[in-house]
């Protein structure tokens, strides 16, 4: 052989080897920086159970001043089982260990004790070490505790119906409801990896990084800050404690972005302790998954429309006579009473049916059908989050009878999402831009690289300019003039609002209740340049009649808060 071939033998042992080197360093990397831990907890346990092998990306807060708080982790801790067969006095063992674990369940125990030809059952969960270090100092024969992992939430309730839970469904353990279940797969991590044997693991995994599949999963930080959902939670809790509703909501979303800082539903759930709840239905987030009638907060919408298409202006007048007859049915006023020749800044002041009506049939049944769909109210918005409803506008859309559009015009006989709704009236005050709401800010994968989500460049455009800026300038004079009589007007702030009640319709058809009704309460501010949206409903709140009641001082607290915990400057 020549010296020629056998330095290029030799260069391409060299490379080789270079090569096998740095794939095997990269796999070193993984295997003991990123799943250390595992495998760490894989030596030093005596015995394995699948909750020991749990493992999941973790779920962050992000404050106003962009530090992330832990939302969602894994909490590491230790399991209690027992080997029946090796248990001759269950009594004797129960006693013994009750006195290190008082919540032990006695019926439970002696159940799972008597099993014969029985060699293990877990008996009790989420144990701290200086427990299970005692159980293990009393030597009982037959009882022993083994490593665990399990999903811990440290804010406990709070934000619970965003972040869903994690749970089995069958032999599968994954996330169920809120970012846990839309973001399952990014979140999951494959235990299963532990069984494999260092070297296959080590080889294969050559063939997993070429292929990009340790880049799907990591870690979450969302866009909800969690001060303002705590006290958003603070003030839902008032208003459902205070009138006994059946259920309180509220989102707080920048208008612009489409980003939630904070999203409540009240009653709610604590994550770290599911066994308490007796119905499943309270996982769920109606914010998302529910549609109801919204009521007279659907007259901007309907005035913004008549404005846009230049059907009326501002001070266009009408002949309020305080009742009308369509199609054999009879549509009034909250009061029934007329007002007689007012301006479209009235119809929105004393919040009048007939009003909205009027703007309405002024626009024309298919125009009013187009802006309908062009707002986005019968489609999905997108959030990020599982088991979207889409809006029911088939009443409307599929009719031509008269008496639909009248009753769309001031939100009955229509339902929209809260979620929905409040996406749809970003465009009042954003210049007439439909946002993309979502609740993940940024997603950090394993592999390093990162993914901020950006706002969408969206031609979702939904009105002009100028009709943004006059709808707006409607709504104020709203707050400024009529709300409470002008008693949450801000001298220094200006504010765009509107309340709603509607009638809530019998679930099995045939009209609506007479005593039972949804309030609803929005508004943005600066009215002019929006940092915030605030949207707020009530479900069958007791002993009192209107949103301006129940609604109003919630939102002005809520109003008041933000524009103190961002330090917004003065636009008036």
């Amino acid at each position: 052989m020549s010296k020629s071939a056998a330095r290029s033998r030799i260069r391409l042992l060299y490379f080789f080897s270079a090569a096998v080197a740095v794939v095997l360093l990269g796999r070193l990397y993984f295997v003991q920086l990123v799943h250390g831990e595992m495998y760490l907890d894989l030596a030093d346990r005596r015995h394995v159970s699948k909750s020991s092998l749990f493992d999941r990306g973790s779920i962050y807060f992000e404050t106003k001043e962009a530090e992330t708080v832990s939302a969602a982790s894994v909490a590491n801790g230790f399991l209690l089982f027992i080997n029946p067969s090796k248990i001759s006095d269950p009594e004797d063992v129960f006693s013994r260990l009750q006195k290190l674990l008082p919540e032990l369940n006695k019926e439970q125990f002696m159940s799972s004790a008597s099993r014969e030809g029985d060699i293990y059952e877990e008996i009790f969960h989420k144990i701290i070490p200086e427990t299970a270090l005692a159980i293990e100092g009393l030597a009982i024969e037959g009882v022993g505790v083994a490593k665990e992992r399990w999903r811990y939430y440290p804010g406990e309730r709070l934000a619970s119906n965003v972040l869903g839970i994690v749970a089995f469904k069958g032999d599968s353990l994954g996330g169920r409801y809120g970012v846990e279940s839309y973001y399952d797969d990014l979140l999951s991590r494959d235990s299963g990896i532990a069984y494999m044997s260092f070297v296959k693991d080590l080889f294969s995994g050559i063939q997993t990084a070429t292929k990009g599949e340790l880049g799907n999963k990591g870690d979450i930080t969302l866009t909800i800050e969690p001060s303002v959902q705590s006290y958003l939670e603070g003030i839902l809790s008032g208003v459902s404690d205070k009138y006994k509703s059946e259920q309180t909501g509220a989102i707080v979303m920048d208008p612009f972005t489409g980003e939630i800082l904070a999203m409540a539903v009240t009653p709610t759930f604590n994550p770290n302790n599911l066994d308490t709840e007796s119905s499943s239905a309270i996982f769920s987030n109606p914010i998302v998954e529910s549609v109801y009638e919204m009521g007279s907060i659907f007259k901007p919408i309907t005035m913004a429309i008549g404005l846009d298409t230049k059907a009326v202006r501002a001070d266009t007048k009408y002949d309020d006579k305080g009742v009308l007859t369509i199609d054999g049915r009879t549509i009034s006023n909250f009061d029934g009473r007329a007002r007689g020749i007012v301006s479209m800044q009235e119809v929105l002041n004393q919040s009048l049916n007939t009003g909205a009506v009027y703007v309405a049939e002024a626009v024309g049944k298919k125009n009013y059908d187009e802006y309908l769909l062009k707002f986005g109210l019968a489609e999905e918005t997108g959030v990020d989050l599982p088991g979207e409803a889409q809006g029911l506008l088939q009443n409307v859309l599929n009719s031509n009878r008269k008496i639909e559009l009248a009753t769309a015009a001031y939100g009955q006989g229509i339902a929209f999402s809260p979620i929905a709704i409040v996406r749809a009236l970003s465009a009042l005050g954003n210049g007439g831009t439909l946002p993309d709401p979502h609740v993940v800010k940024e997603i950090k994968f394993e592999n390093g690289l990162k993914n901020k989500m950006e706002t969408k460049d969206t031609s979702q455009k939904v009105l002009k300019k100028e009709t943004s800026e006059e709808i707006t300038r409607m709504l104020v004079g709203v707050v400024d003039e009529a709300l409470a009589h002008g008693a949450i007007k801000m001298e220094r702030y200006s504010v765009a609002a509107k309340t709603g009640t509607a009638q809530i319709a019998k679930p099995s058809g045939g009209g609506y209740y007479d005593d039972r009704y949804l309030h609803s309460f929005f508004g943005y501010f600066p009215a002019f340049n929006p940092r915030f949206i605030v949207f707020l409903y009530t479900v069958y709140p007791k002993g009192v009649s209107y949103a301006s009641e129940t609604l109003t001082t919630p939102f002005a607290e809520m109003t008041q808060y933000l524009i103190n915990y961002y330090e917004i400057p003065p636009d008036r």
